[in-house]
């Protein structure tokens, strides 16, 4: 999938497991996300991407930290059920699985997956991230899904490279060596602004890649952000009030397809 406009971010709320689950039924956080996902379409998105944001604290998603299967089990039905409103679909496993993005991609007909870390290292909450592009592209392979394609991020939020590189160098690891489709840039923290710098950085490192707005995008800043990105990932500002923890606005939705458009 080339990226472009809008794609509207469906939190899904703490699940049966999760640290901050409430005790009530999976449907309910289904039905939620089902709810979030119908005012995405309403307002004129042009993509959307569910991941699992009420299951903080993340687990690494990698071997010695994997994802737990109740999670991958409850995100495959919540993305199912997205898929089904006919806009393209990713899928974004935190903190890190891409081998459970990719496989829960695979199996709802999804059009792309997040990573955080796809290549090199980052310092985050959950300790040492390393990425695994190598083992990533040839599952892809493995599941004859080279159509899904791999957004990777940049830079990511809530995070630091374990050693200083440029920019430039970063961007080019994932696109040239990690074979990423896309990269995406952010603010340093869910909802933060992203930094105008580091964005034409990126950009102008990035090449024939499609660049992805990360963070903090909302109608103020979206026309002079977009000039130098292709599309943008947004969840906050969409809610009620712009408060993340509320359902999805579709008036704010329009409001900001709008304020994309105007580049």
């Amino acid at each position: 999938m080339t990226p472009s406009g809008l794609i509207g971010v469906v939190h899904l709320a703490p699940m049966p497991g999760d640290p901050r689950h409430d005790g009530g039924p999976l449907e309910r956080v289904l039905d939620a996300a089902e709810r979030d996902a119908e005012a995405l379409v309403a307002g004129g998105a042009s993509a959307m991407i569910v991941e699992n944001f009420g299951s903080a604290p993340f687990p690494k998603g990698a071997p010695e930290q994997p994802t737990s299967a109740y999670a991958i089990a409850a995100m495959t039905v919540a993305a199912e059920r997205c898929a089904r409103l006919g806009v393209p679909l990713g899928v974004n496993v935190l903190r890190n699985d891409a081998a459970a993005a990719l496989s829960i991609a695979a199996a709802v007909g999804a059009a792309f997956i997040r990573v955080n870390v796809h290549v090199g290292a980052y310092v985050t909450d959950q300790g040492l991230i390393e990425g695994r592009a190598a083992d990533t592209l040839r599952l892809r392979r493995a599941l004859d899904a080279d159509g899904i394609a791999i957004w990777a991020d940049v830079r990511v939020k809530h995070a630091a490279p374990l050693a200083e590189r440029p920019v430039a160098d970063e961007v080019g690891d994932a696109v040239a060596r990690g074979l990423a489709d896309a990269v995406i840039v952010t603010g340093r923290g869910t909802g933060q602004p992203i930094d105008a710098a580091l964005l034409q950085e990126v950009r102008a490192a990035a090449g024939d890649a499609p660049v992805v707005l990360g963070s903090g995008v909302t109608p103020d800043n979206a026309a002079a952000l977009m000039a130098h990105a292709d599309a943008a990932i947004v969840g906050t500002w969409l809610k009620e009030d712009g408060v993340v923890a509320n359902p999805v606005d579709a008036t704010r939705v329009r409001r900001l397809v709008e304020a994309l458009a105007r580049q």
